[in-house]
């Protein structure tokens, strides 16, 4: 029986997981263009025979049906040879980020239970110092800088010397067949478990969307694959779609562009600091980005500023918003309202219904605050081996996002604000996203992000930590001076701090998390 969602019975519950998208395109247009990495190229008969090597790879080392299988790989081949490997087994793939320190990779290993591991011998330094620590039974590696662990197997030519059928294992849409972990903002980072129907219906929901794809497009990358934005907001309906993808290990503006015009790039997905460094490339106009046809920002609201630099050369931009638990795509703000009605997220895309709630889950009305809540057939199963967040997180039957978020009389979402990053200063309610939004109005200011810290008389305060534009100069009088017609005296940042460059998570967002730590360790 598969899954109920708003009283109707999930349709695709009959068919089987993600890992029959590559079979169908091996099997109707095998010659198609489907993968590109530096310079190799794949085609959809060629990825597919690969990932069913890599399924038998798998199936030797003992790996079966809901299975856990850790990647800590850059963007590659490898990854998207092992996700779809998984795929077909009905095991559950478990990527990693590759940022994170020894024991924190440590934990997931061992709250995921992963026996086999993938990774580029780059990484081999964050996992062998806990290694003996974990249930990891086999090793594969993928060569590069760095040295393999000690009895791991090279990936290609281990994939080169397997040539069986692979085995017939029911996978259903209800099937799990990825963990992927939060950053643990607020302590140890949650396994969000997402089945293949969570996956199928985002890649409907894109394809609906102003950002669907069709099979002539060419998606670039660059964004983190171990991130649900880099995994599922193009790589993977492109692949359901049968498009091309162009993968590439890193994020730089200029080798970004060069891809574009080098592999005729349509479709591109970056979060708003990495929009802001292309917009700020001195020779943008030397590059042939005629290809592109859809510009897609999320993690994070993008600056007025920027948008209207890319329109400006014709491009369309588009604002999405989702979470790790939902897949990611919940929102689309269409290209033609991103400045009308910039600073919302749009509106729910096709098959997901969102709603704003009280601390007693009962509706607030247009224009009030309150928790964003959602429902639909993309969001997650649940957290791995919490039932009791679980729970609390799907109380009364819709998924607590935790954000705070506001609908205007036109449908159009608001999000106001992470619930734990809200200030609470003599009791009244601070909004940092709000005094971001206002410094960011200042000509001066490139990059802004405000947290909330001890203060003696109010219990919490504003900080503000800066990041100026080249070639402009402020001070901290300037800025309070600015904002003293825009915001109120209550939400003053207490402090400003000038920096050179701020922290950001591996995707390029702004960590308020590492702040924090550093204001708590003073």
């Amino acid at each position: 029986m598969g899954q109920t969602y708003n009283g109707h019975i999930d349709v695709v519950h009959a068919i089987g997981g993600i890992g029959d998208w590559l079979s169908y395109h091996a099997q109707h247009h095998s010659q198609r263009e489907a993968l590109v990495v530096g310079d190799r190229r794949w085609n959809y008969g060629e990825l597919d025979d690969r990932c069913n090597r890599m399924a038998n790879v798998l199936v030797a080392r003992g790996v079966s049906k809901g299975d856990r299988v850790a990647l800590l790989l850059l963007n590659s081949n490898a990854f998207i040879e092992t996700l779809f490997a998984c795929a077909k087994l009905g095991a559950i793939a478990v990527p990693i980020n590759f940022r994170l320190s020894p024991a924190e990779v440590g934990f997931i290993l061992n709250d995921c239970g992963a026996q086999v591991l993938v990774y580029h011998t780059c990484f081999s330094s964050l996992v062998e110092p806990i290694r003996q620590t974990t249930v990891l039974a086999h090793g594969l590696y993928v060569s590069g800088d760095g040295t393999p662990m000690a009895g791991d197997e090279d990936y290609e030519a281990t994939l080169a010397h397997v040539n069986a059928p692979l085995p017939a294992v029911p996978v259903t849409q209800d099937d799990p067949h990825l963990i992927m972990y939060t950053s643990g903002t607020t302590g140890r980072p949650k396994g969000a478990l997402l089945s293949h129907g969570n996956t199928t219906w985002n890649a409907f929901n894109l394809l609906l969307s102003e950002a669907g794809l069709s099979t002539r497009d060419v998606v670039l990358t660059v964004a983190p694959l171990f991130h649900i934005g880099g995994l599922n907001v193009h790589t993977l309906p492109a692949l359901y779609k049968g498009a091309k993808v162009v993968l590439h290990p890193r994020f730089d503006p200029a080798e970004t562009l060069q891809l574009v015009e080098r592999e005729c790039v349509t479709t591109l997905f970056l979060v708003p600091a990495m929009w802001l460094a292309i917009s700020q490339l001195p020779d943008i106009d030397h590059y042939d980005l005629s290809s592109l046809r859809v510009l897609m920002s999320g993690g994070a609201p993008c600056p007025i500023t920027v948008i209207e630099f890319f329109q400006q050369r014709g491009l369309r931009f588009l604002e999405g918003f989702g979470m790790t638990e939902t897949a990611p795509i919940a929102c689309v703000l269409d290209s033609r309202d991103t400045l009308g009605k910039n600073g919302s997220v749009g509106k729910p895309v096709t098959h997901v219904q969102m709603r704003i709630v009280d601390a007693e889950d009962q509706d607030v009305g247009h224009g009030k605050t309150g928790e964003l809540t959602l429902r639909g057939p993309n969001v997650f199963v649940g957290y791995w081996n919490l039932p009791e967040a679980t729970a609390e997180a799907f109380r009364g039957g819709w998924f607590h996002s935790g954000d705070l978020a506001r609908q205007d009389e036109e449908g159009f979402f608001y999000i106001i604000d992470r619930i734990k990053d809200m200030i609470n200063a003599s009791g009244f309610k601070i909004y940092p996203r709000r005094i971001e939004e206002a410094i960011y109005g200042h000509e001066a200011v490139e990059e802004v992000t405000v947290i909330g810290v001890a203060d003696e008389y109010r219990g919490e305060a504003p900080a503000a930590y800066i990041k100026l534009r080249e070639g402009h100069s402020a001070t901290t009088e300037d800025i309070l001076s600015f904002l003293e017609q825009k915001i109120s005296k209550i939400e003053m940042p207490r402090d400003i701090e000038f920096r050179d460059e701020l922290p950001k998570t591996m995707i390029g967002k702004l960590s308020k998390k590492e702040l924090r730590e550093e204001r708590e360790s003073d």
